[in-house]
This record gives C-alpha cells, sequence and structure tokens, in this order.
C-alpha cells in the first residue's frame, strides 16, 4: 500500500442515510482501488439506529426516528456533540481479524480520551470504551462496525458534549445495568479540534499511514 488514509471533516450536520451512501460508494472505489483509504469525522443530526443484534424491546420509546442498519451491535443512538468516525479501510493491506481490528479501535479511543485525563477501560463482552465514575462503569464511546470483502466502514462514536437525555429512549447497547457519560459530563471541556487532533494521532500510532497496524 502506497498512498496515504485520506481525511475528511464534516463541520454541517450529516444526514444518516446520505453517510451510509457516502460510505458505500467509498468501500466500492476502494475495492475497485480507484479512491484512498478513508476517515471521516462528522455529527449527525439526530437518529436511532439498531444494529444487527438489536432487539424490539430495548426500543423504548417508539416514537423516535429510527434506522436498522447492517452494522454490528445494537441500539445506539447519534445527535450533535457526538463526534462519529467513519473509516473506511482495507484489512487485506492491514491485518485481516476481525477481532484485532475491534481491538485497535477500542484502543485509539482510550488513547485518544487519556489526553484529556480520562481513563478509559473494555469489559469483556461489551464492544467498546468505558469509564468508572462512582463505582461503576458508564460508557463514554460505542462502536459498530461492518466489513464487506475486507473492506471496513461504520466505526466509532465518542460522546464529546451530547445532550445523554436523548439515550434514556433506548436501552443503548443492550446494556440495562450502566449508564452513559460524556467527556463534557467528566467535567472535560474540550473542542472537537481537539479530540480531532488526538484521533489523528493515535490512528497513526495504531494503524499507521501505511501497511498493517500495530497492537501492543
Amino acid at each position: 500500500m502506497t498512498q496515504t488514509v485520506e481525511w475528511k471533516i464534516s463541520n454541517e450536520l450529516i444526514d444518516y442515510d446520505f453517510a451510509i451512501s457516502e460510505m458505500e460508494k467509498r468501500v466500492l472505489n476502494i475495492k475497485r482501488n480507484s479512491e484512498k483509504e478513508l476517515v471521516w469525522l462528522l455529527e449527525h443530526k439526530s437518529i436511532y439506529t439498531a444494529g444487527t443484534s438489536a432487539k424490539d424491546d430495548d426500543l423504548i420509546n417508539n416514537k423516535v426516528e429510527i434506522r436498522r442498519t447492517g452494522r454490528g451491535g445494537q441500539w445506539t443512538w447519534h445527535g450533535p456533540g457526538q463526534r462519529i468516525v467513519y473509516l473506511m479501510l482495507s484489512l487485506k493491506n492491514r491485518f485481516p481479524d476481525v477481532k484485532a481490528y475491534v481491538y485497535a479501535l477500542e484502543e485509539l479511543i482510550i488513547l485518544t480520551i487519556s489526553d484529556f485525563n480520562i481513563e478509559g477501560v473494555r469489559i469483556t463482552n461489551q464492544p467498546g470504551v468505558w469509564v468508572n465514575t462512582n463505582n461503576r462503569f458508564d460508557k463514554i464511546a460505542a462502536l459498530g462496525i461492518r466489513i464487506s470483502s475486507w473492506i471496513t466502514y461504520h466505526g466509532i462514536s465518542i460522546n464529546l458534549n451530547p445532550n445523554l437525555e436523548e439515550f434514556k429512549n433506548i436501552v443503548p447497547c443492550g446494556i440495562k445495568d450502566s449508564g452513559i457519560t460524556s467527556l463534557y459530563k467528566l467535567n472535560k471541556k474540550v473542542s472537537f479540534n481537539e479530540l480531532d487532533n488526538s484521533l489523528k494521532k493515535y490512528f497513526e500510532k495504531i494503524f499507521g499511514k501505511y501497511g498493517s497496524f500495530c497492537i501492543k
């Protein structure tokens, strides 16, 4: 692989259906070797999405706008104040192992929020990143991916300063005994630009600009 990964930042709120369409086009072009890999940073308009493992009973308020999508995972909410990171990468050019890719994405989140003095942790069999607050674990970042012919899409979401009340309309990620938190709720006043700079720094450390990624 000789090309660097392209980075794109959208400053306006992005419609979910439009994002899915754009990702599918990019994945197809990466397969054709006609476009570079892409990391796309954005915020969505408010939307609830269901992954392939989502349970109907976990949608508490059925009056909200929802989309059923092909990514892994269960129910989540996307909206203003949340950094979405969509990664369209060729694992054939890196390391074709789904578990290793998930681990690498979690590591990307953990290292990124460590720049703001937040200790993120993994919980076995519960993808994403959590923080220990007042002797309980709250989720600060979610993960849901899809892979087609070893090309990834969808990705991660990090709660910077969203309206956490939105999560009350669902059982987020199927977890009923834990809460949702954000950098702001943890008293970290971080801008999207600061978060993005850390994401890019650690992306290049974990995945590299080229070739296979490194997991330690």
